[in-house]
């Protein structure tokens, strides 16, 4: 019998051959052949989604006491890959000098395979919870908000999922900082506050700049203030405690607390910055549907991430700290607050001993995610629910992982993923005892 990382990396091929880019996603194949191993180890599995072809997979491990329910939850779903971008075929899933190649490699069929591993390895020896039950999540449609998966699942059938503690993607990877090993447990996620910038002019005819008002001009200055300038910080509490790990005194001035970071190690500063506060990227502007007609009206729309708990008027205030007096009319369309589980639990110090026998001088930390998983919503759907985003890479560092993700070349070391799945077999163990 294969051992566990063998068994867990050969399960990673078999799920990138099976083409989930959302969209269409088409997950069906990949959820049944997940199914099938599970219901073969001892799991009650049931598939079930808002299409027969997108079905959501859920497996439970009862336990024999009531206890709590910890999920290892997962997407089956991935972003495109054009094939000619590539070194190696973004499909074939193969084994190259250690490293599996292919689209999911790390986002996130990687963490599917060794959620599924160390749940079948355990339920197959014969472990059943002494406490509480096991539940094995994978849902689909994560790459396109979650609205066949995670959303529609909790929303439509909470009985199913409902839980107590829950590790999803999101963190993990080791982070050398001044001859420091880190691992990031991811306890918080930003919100999301996407708005429409609209400026009003004269349509005119385009030979004639003077005769109109050209809208999209006016985008320029709020173009060139996102641009130049920042919002203020905010700093919550999962970066604090990042920036006070990595030894540097915030002291009420985040900035030079990031400037320190930046003096040792340039690239985990720019990782860091974007968690102290609010962000603002323009992405598309549109304007005039006619090449020779001066715009009356032109329109950009910023991508705007916000720090866990913060609603509608302090996202607003710190938007018009950076626009300033430019004229321009402010609509949003997209708003979801962020949020954030404590540190101080008993996964969270499952995960911190797990670490600390298995990578010795290791420390965790905690950390927030700049973007946003299926976390988010299993917090926003179950509030007591401890929701932590943790793989724990001890090969690939996170300046190796980051770049990959969605990225041509996509891969991850064979070897961390027989170290996540051993991590997620030990940790369930711990905390479900049996």
């Amino acid at each position: 019998m294969p051992g566990l990382q063998e068994e867990a990396v050969a399960l990673l091929g078999q799920l990138i051959r099976h083409h989930t880019v959302n969209p269409p996603g088409a997950e069906r194949p990949a959820q049944e052949l997940l199914g099938g191993l599970l219901e073969g180890a001892g799991f009650e599995v049931t598939l079930v989604g808002r299409t027969e072809e997108r079905p959501n997979l859920v497996a439970r491990l009862r336990g024999r006491a009531d206890g709590p329910v910890l999920c290892l939850l997962s997407h089956i779903d991935t972003v495109l890959a054009t094939a000619e971008d590539w070194r190696q075929d973004p499909w074939s899933g193969e084994l190259i000098d250690g490293e599996v190649w292919g689209r999911g490699a790390i986002d996130m069929k990687s963490q599917t395979a060794a959620e599924v591993t160390a749940a079948i390895s355990l339920a197959r020896g014969g472990w059943r919870p002494a406490r509480g039950d096991l539940l094995v999540v994978v849902v689909v449609d994560e790459e396109r908000g979650g609205g066949e998966g995670a959303i529609w699942l909790t929303a439509n059938h909470p009985e199913l999922v409902r839980c107590d503690y829950l590790l999803n993607e999101g963190g993990g990877s080791v982070m050398p900082y001044g001859g420091q090993r880190l691992y990031g447990i991811c306890v918080a996620e930003k919100g999301v506050f996407r708005f429409k910038l609209t400026t009003d002019g004269v349509a005119g005819h385009a030979s004639n700049p003077n005769s109109g008002d050209n809208a999209l001009l006016k985008l320029a200055p709020l173009l060139a203030a996102m641009r130049d300038r920042r919002p203020a910080y905010d700093v919550t509490d999962a970066p604090g405690a990042l920036l006070a790990a990595l030894g540097v005194d915030v002291d009420g001035d985040p900035g030079r607390a990031l400037d320190q970071v930046r003096a040792e190690d340039p690239w985990l500063a720019s990782f860091v910055e974007p968690m102290l506060g609010v962000t603002l990227s323009p992405t598309r502007a549109t304007a005039s549907e006619k090449i020779n007609v001066i715009p009356a009206r032109a329109e950009l729309e910023v991508d705007c991430r916000t720090p866990p708990g913060m609603h509608r008027d302090a996202v607003l205030a710190r938007i018009e700290e950076v626009l300033g007096d430019a004229s321009y009319r402010l609509t949003f369309f997209e708003e979801v607050v962020g949020n954030s589980s404590p540190p101080e639990t008993p996964l969270y110090a499952a995960l911190e001993r797990w670490v600390h026998a298995n990578d010795p001088g290791a420390r965790v930390v905690p950390t927030m995610l700049p973007a946003f998983t299926d976390s988010r919503t299993f917090r926003a759907a179950f509030p007591d629910c401890v929701a932590y985003g943790f793989f724990p890479h001890r090969h690939m560092t996170l300046q190796d992982t980051w770049p990959l993700l969605h990225a041509a070349d996509e891969r991850i070391d064979a070897r961390d993923v027989g170290f996540a799945t051993a991590c997620y077999r030990d940790v369930t163990k711990e905390l479900l005892g049996g």
